[in-house]
C-alpha cells in the first residue's frame, strides 16, 4: 500500500488579535437601518416582479419548456398508475376520516389539480394520507359522534343512528377543519415561515407517523370484526377503544372477519409477487384496484350485505359536488386541530419532496410548498374535501413508473375525475372490510420504522429517545396533542444537551498549529504554562455557572479560595501599614518636640521598596478560552466571561478569548465586556495566535524580572 502523500505548508505573519484584524480588514461600522431594509423589501422592479410571478405560479416557468419526447410517456404511465391507486386509497382513507367514501375521491381530485399549478416538487403524489385522515377522524368523532344523531325507530322499537344527518354534519366538520388548516399554511408561507419544518426532526416524524399508524389500525378494527365500538377522544382514547373492541369481540360478524382475512392475505401475496416481478414488468400490477374490483364482484354476486350483514360502502353519487362555504361557527372548535394538521401535512410533504429533489438535482421552495398545500386545502375545503398531504406509497409508484414532472399528478386527477363521473357507482357493493385491509397492508412501511430504534441506539441515543417518546406520546394522546408534546420534548433535549456539555483541556499536536482534547489523544501535549479550555456547548444563562465551575475543576484553581486569601493578606498588609504609619507619626512627633538639653534626632529619608508577594508557580501564566462552539452570548454569558477575566487577572493569570464569531464579538461589545483596560487585544482568531501571544508575554515578563534583579529598577 502506497504511503499517502503529504504536502507541507507554512504561514508567516505577525500575531493578530481581534483589534488588529479589524484594522487590517477595515471592518465596516455601517449598518442598514430598519427603514432602509423595509424600503428595499417593498421596492418593485421589472425583474423582481417577474421573479415574484414565476415564484408564485411555478407552472408558468416549467410548463412552456415541457418536453413531450422526454417526459410525456413516463408521465402518462405514471399518472394512470397513481390515479388507479388513488381510487381504493381515497375511499379507504375516507373511512379513517369518518366521512362517506366518495369524499375521498373528491380529495384525490381538486387538491391535486391545485398543487399542479402552485407546487414545486416534481415527484410527490398529493392526495389522501392515512395520518391526516385519522387526525380528521378524531376531530369529527369529537364534534359529531353517533350519540348526537340517535333517533327512535318505530319498526324495531329501538334507537338507531340517523346516518344521512350524521354524514352531512361530519362532512361540514371535515371541510371546516380543512379550510382552516389551508389558511394557516397560506399565512405561514406568505410570512416566509417555511423553516417551521426544521422543528420536525427525522426521528420525531418517523416516531410520530408510527404512533399515528397505531391509531389508524385501531380505528379500522370495527370494520375488520364487524362490530360497533364507541370511539373515544382525548388522552388515552386509544387504550379505551382497544378495551371496548376486546369487550365486543364475542359479537364479531364471522362473514366480515372472513372477508378481512382473505383480503389481507390476498393483498400481501399479490404485493410480494409484484415486488418479485418488479424488474420484469414495465409498470407495477395495480394490486389494490384488482382487489377492490374482485371484492366488489364477489360481494355483488353473493349478496354479502343481505345474507351475511357484511357492511358495504353504500351509495356513491356520480358527478361532482358544487362548492359550499364551510360553517364558520365550527372554526373556533377546530382551530387547534387545524394548526396541527397544517404543520403535520406540510412536514411530511416537504420532507419527502426534498428527498426526491436531492436525488434528481432540483430545488423545492419550502415557502412556496406551504402556499401550494394551503391553496389545495383551502379550495378543497369549499368542495367538501378533507385535508391532504403526500403519500409515500403513491410517490414511490409515481417515481418508479417514470413520472418526471407535475403532469403525472394532473393526469392522476383526470383518472379520478373519470371514475367519479362514470364508474364510481359500480363500487357501491364494495365491503368496507376490503378497504380496511388495504389500509393495513399499506401501513407495513410505517411498521418497519420500528427498526429505527436499534439503529438509533447504535448511532445516537438522544435521537432514539426522541423517537420512542414521540411514539409513546402519540399513542397515549390524540395525534394532535401527541405532536405538540413531542415537539416540546424535542426542544427540551436541546436544552438538556447544553446543560450537559463536554468540557475539555486542549493540547498541541506536535509541530503543528492544531489543538485537540488531551484526554482523547495520546500524542497531544499540553502547552507549558498555558491552559486551553473549551466547552462543547454555547454559553448562556442556563450553563454559565457550570462553565465557571468546570474551568476551576479542569484547571485545578480554586479561584474563590485564592481571592479570599489574597483579600485577607491585603487587609493584613493595610492594617500593618496603618500601624507602622501611626508609630512613625508618633515617633516623629516625639523627635520634633524633644527635651531641653537633649540633642534633637533628625529623621532621615528611608527608601521603602514595596514588593508584591511572590507568584504561585503552580498557576498557569495564561488561560485561553476557546469560544469557537459558542454561537451567541446573552447578558449572563458576557458577565461570566467578564468575571473570569477579572478574577483570574487579579491572581496574575492572563485570560484571552479565541474563536469568537462576529455575532459573539458584537454580544461582547454591547454587553459591556470591553472598557478602557480590556480591549479587543485579548481576542484572537485562532488558538495558535493566542498561544504565541501568551508565550511572547511570558518571555517579556521573564526579561523584565531578570532586568529588575540585575539593576534593582523597574524595566
Amino acid at each position: 500500500m502506497e504511503e499517502r502523500k503529504r504536502q507541507s505548508y507554512s504561514v508567516h505573519r505577525e500575531i493578530l488579535d481581534e483589534g488588529a484584524v479589524d484594522e487590517r480588514a477595515e471592518k465596516s461600522e455601517a449598518k442598514t437601518s430598519l427603514s432602509e431594509r423595509v424600503k428595499k423589501s417593498v421596492r418593485c422592479s421589472g425583474p423582481r416582479l417577474k421573479n415574484c410571478l414565476l415564484g408564485s405560479f411555478p407552472v408558468v416557468s416549467w410548463l412552456p419548456k415541457y418536453s413531450l419526447r422526454e417526459n410525456a410517456l413516463g408521465d402518462l404511465i405514471s399518472g394512470i398508475s397513481v390515479g388507479i391507486m388513488q381510487l381504493p386509497q381515497g375511499m379507504a382513507y375516507a373511512l379513517l376520516a369518518c366521512v362517506p367514501p366518495v369524499f375521498g375521491l373528491y380529495s384525490s381530485f381538486y387538491p391535486v389539480l391545485i398543487y399542479f399549478i402552485f407546487g414545486t416538487s416534481k415527484h410527490i403524489s398529493i392526495g389522501t394520507y392515512a395520518v391526516m385522515s385519522v387526525m380528521i377522524g378524531g376531530v369529527i368523532e369529537r364534534l359529531a359522534p353517533d350519540s348526537n344523531f340517535m333517533v327512535w325507530d318505530t319498526v324495531t322499537n329501538s334507537s338507531v343512528v340517523d346516518i344521512i344527518s350524521r354524514d352531512a354534519e361530519r362532512v361540514q366538520v371535515a371541510a371546516a377543519v380543512t379550510l382552516l388548516s389551508g389558511l394557516f399554511q397560506i399565512v405561514l408561507g406568505l410570512v416566509q415561515f417555511g423553516f417551521v419544518v426544521t422543528y420536525l426532526s427525522d426521528p420525531l416524524v418517523r416516531g410520530y407517523t408510527t404512533g399515528a399508524a397505531i391509531h389508524v389500525i385501531v380505528s379500522q378494527l370495527k370494520y375488520t370484526f364487524g362490530i360497533s365500538p364507541v370511539r373515544y377522544s382525548g388522552p388515552f382514547s386509544l387504550l379505551y377503544t382497544v378495551l371496548e373492541v376486546g369487550y365486543l369481540l364475542p359479537e364479531t360478524n364471522i362473514g366480515t372477519l372472513v372477508v378481512s382475512i382473505v383480503a389481507i392475505i390476498g393483498l400481501i401475496l399479490a404485493k410480494e409477487l409484484n415486488a418479485y416481478l418488479s424488474k420484469k414488468l414495465p409498470i407495477p400490477i395495480p394490486v389494490e384496484l384488482l382487489g377492490v374490483v374482485i371484492a366488489t364482484i364477489i360481494s355483488w354476486q353473493v349478496n354479502l350485505n343481505g345474507k351475511y350483514q357484511v357492511d358495504v360502502v353504500g351509495l356513491i353519487p356520480s358527478g361532482l359536488q358544487p362548492p359550499v362555504v364551510p360553517k364558520a361557527s365550527l372554526f373556533g372548535q377546530v382551530i387547534g386541530d387545524a394548526f396541527a394538521l397544517a404543520v403535520v401535512g406540510y412536514g411530511i410533504a416537504i420532507s419527502l419532496g426534498r428527498i426526491f429533489a436531492l436525488k434528481y438535482g432540483y430545488k423545492v421552495d419550502s415557502n412556496q410548498e406551504l402556499i401550494a398545500l394551503g391553496l389545495s386545502n383551502t379550495i378543497g375545503g369549499f368542495f367538501q374535501c378533507f385535508a391532504i398531504s403526500c403519500s409515500m406509497s403513491r410517490t414511490m409508484v409515481q417515481e418508479s413508473t417514470g413520472g418526471k414532472t407535475q403532469v403525472a399528478g394532473a393526469l392522476s386527477a383526470i383518472v379520478i375525475l373519470f371514475i367519479t363521473l362514470w364508474i364510481g357507482t359500480l363500487f357501491e357493493e364494495l365491503p368496507k372490510a376490503m378497504l380496511a385491509a388495504i389500509i393495513y397492508v399499506n401501513l407495513h412501511g410505517m411498521m418497519k420504522q420500528f427498526l429505527d430504534i436499534p439503529a438509533l441506539w447504535r448511532s445516537n441515543k438522544i435521537d432514539m429517545m426522541i423517537w420512542v417518546v414521540t411514539f409513546i406520546l402519540t399513542v397515549l394522546f390524540n395525534p394532535d396533542l401527541g405532536l405538540a408534546a413531542s415537539i416540546g420534548f424535542s426542544m427540551l433535549t436541546v436544552i438538556f444537551r447544553t446543560q450537559l456539555p463536554k468540557y475539555s483541556l486542549l493540547g498541541q499536536v506536535p509541530d503543528t498549529d492544531i489543538y485537540r482534547p488531551l484526554e482523547d489523544y495520546n500524542q497531544v501535549k499540553a502547552v507549558q504554562g498555558i491552559l486551553i479550555f473549551r466547552s462543547s456547548a454555547t454559553l448562556y444563562f442556563a450553563n454559565a455557572e457550570m462553565y465557571q465551575e468546570a474551568l476551576g475543576k479542569k484547571s485545578g484553581i480554586d479561584i474563590t479560595k485564592i481571592l479570599s486569601a489574597k483579600k485577607k493578606l491585603e487587609a493584613k498588609r493595610k492594617r500593618h501599614e496603618k500601624k507602622n504609619a501611626q508609630k512613625a507619626k508618633k515617633d516623629a512627633k516625639k523627635n520634633a518636640v524633644g527635651t531641653q538639653g537633649e540633642p534633637k534626632w533628625e529623621q532621615k529619608d528611608v527608601a521603602v521598596i514595596e514588593v508584591e508577594p511572590e507568584r504561585d508557580p503552580s498557576l498557569p501564566r495564561a488561560i485561553v478560552l476557546d469560544l469557537s462552539p459558542v454561537n451567541f452570548l446573552d447578558t449572563v454569558g458576557v458577565k461570566t466571561l467578564r468575571s473570569i477575566h477579572k478574577d483570574y487577572g487579579q491572581i496574575g493569570v492572563e485570560v484571552v478569548l479565541v474563536g469568537c464569531q462576529t455575532g459573539v464579538v458584537d454580544n461582547l461589545q454591547t454587553g459591556g465586556f470591553f472598557n478602557d483596560k480590556v480591549t479587543k487585544s485579548c481576542l484572537f482568531s485562532t488558538i495558535h495566535d493566542a498561544v504565541l501571544h501568551c508565550q511572547s508575554s511570558k518571555t517579556k515578563s521573564q526579561d523584565n524580572e531578570l532586568y529588575e534583579e540585575i539593576t534593582g529598577t523597574h524595566f
